[in-house]
């Protein structure tokens, strides 16, 4: 697998952050890190944030997603996407270097 490519977002995720940005005066990033800990060993931490110097800013629908260069080769070929289920709403990643992961989808191993 390529980790040279980066991260995508779907246009549900892009329109969902402009959704909570909406009538913000000072729109924030959505920024997408890994972390060590969780049950799996590492584990997303999403957030609405500024981006930084560094960070990889993914635009689309006026809106951003960042992630920083420690968090960039744990997302390389990585979907960030939004899912609204019965179950509830939240911003997912579909990550495909993710050997595993548990049953609340934001901790992994790989």
């Amino acid at each position: 697998m390529d980790l040279n490519i980066p991260p995508q977002v779907t246009p549900r995720a892009f329109a969902r952050l402009a959704e909570i940005n909406d009538g913000s005066d000072a729109p924030k990033a959505l920024r997408v890190a890994v972390e060590g800990g969780g049950c799996s060993g590492f584990q997303y931490n999403i957030d609405l944030d500024e981006p930084a110097d560094g960070d990889l800013v993914l635009e689309g629908d006026g809106q951003k997603v960042v992630v920083d260069e420690v968090s960039l080769p744990f997302l390389a070929n990585a979907v960030v996407d939004f899912s609204d289920e019965l179950i509830g709403a939240r911003f997912v990643i579909e990550n495909p270097n993710a050997s595993s992961s548990c049953g609340c989808g934001t901790s992994f191993s790989m």
